[in-house]
């Protein structure tokens, strides 16, 4: 037995052609999925100007965050990794995870059965290295709830640890979207919640479409920096790729809009 971790279109044949004998090689389809997906957002993005993107994120009625190297300058399943003692094996498996070449549940099952974190060691990662917000992030949550708009934070890491961050921010746990841990009664490692959309890729779009339908928003602005943010996008109506802390090559040549600091969103929003 176990408990919970309570911490816790028009396009062209040859662009179709190509993506049929790119993606032919994958068995899951995952890289024909993602080519398809920058393809339709290429397309989607000659007919939104960069102006028109901008007035989309001051109107909007709830701003998506991802965590890792995004809202935190961490990966906190790399720290958690390092905190255990298996740092190199783990980092190079999150880089091609957030790369999109392998999809997100394989890998997160692949590092966690490497990881094998207990719940101790979890709650003693965030009280003795806890997570640092990237500069900036601070400032832009607070305008945002003062502009009456919502903020959610949507993860592919730890509940645990992401509603310690929510915490900081002062967004409720109940606008935070995350993995959750699972461990035996005595406290040992016993897997993760398989069931939760952020558990797989393709899930950060699967909650965006969730927050759409239960509070009517007409807006939703994703912000991240990896593959599984991006394709948030649709149904998110805009993506902002963020590289403050990390550079992910294929979502800074594919995203319609990327910064490098919060602060120019923060200028959008005081202009």
């Amino acid at each position: 037995m176990f408990m919970w971790d309570m911490l816790d279109f028009d396009m062209n044949q040859s662009i179709l052609a190509l993506v049929g004998k790119i993606g032919s090689s994958c068995d899951d389809g995952s890289l024909n999925i993602f080519i398809f997906s920058c393809c339709r957002r290429k397309i989607l993005s000659r007919m939104v100007s960069h102006s028109e993107l901008r007035k989309l994120f001051c109107s909007a009625d709830a701003v998506c965050f991802d965590v890792d190297s995004t809202v935190i300058r961490e990966e906190g399943i790399d720290e958690l990794a390092r905190f255990c003692g298996v740092e190199d094996a783990v980092s190079e498996m999150t880089r091609r995870a957030m790369g999109g070449a392998v999809p997100f549940k394989a890998a997160l099952t692949e590092r966690l059965a490497l990881i094998q974190p207990s719940r101790e060691q979890v709650q003693r990662l965030i009280a003795e290295h806890p997570p640092h917000l990237t500069p900036g992030i601070r400032e832009l949550v607070s305008h945002l709830q003062e502009r009456n708009v919502q903020v959610f934070l949507i993860s592919g890491g730890f509940r645990s640890i992401v509603e310690h961050v929510a915490s900081k921010l002062n967004i409720p746990s109940t606008n935070v979207f995350a993995n959750r841990l699972k461990f035996y009664f005595n406290g040992e490692y016993a897997g993760f919640d398989e069931m939760q959309p952020t558990a797989e890729s393709g899930g950060k779009g699967k909650v965006i479409k969730l927050l759409k339908e239960k509070f009517q928003f007409k807006k939703i602005v994703m912000i991240g920096d990896g593959a599984t943010d991006m394709e948030a996008c649709p149904p998110a109506d805009v993506f902002i790729g963020f590289g403050g802390n990390v550079i992910r090559q294929q979502v800074k040549d594919n995203a319609e809009w990327y910064i490098t600091d919060f602060v120019e969103l923060l200028g959008e929003l005081e202009e």
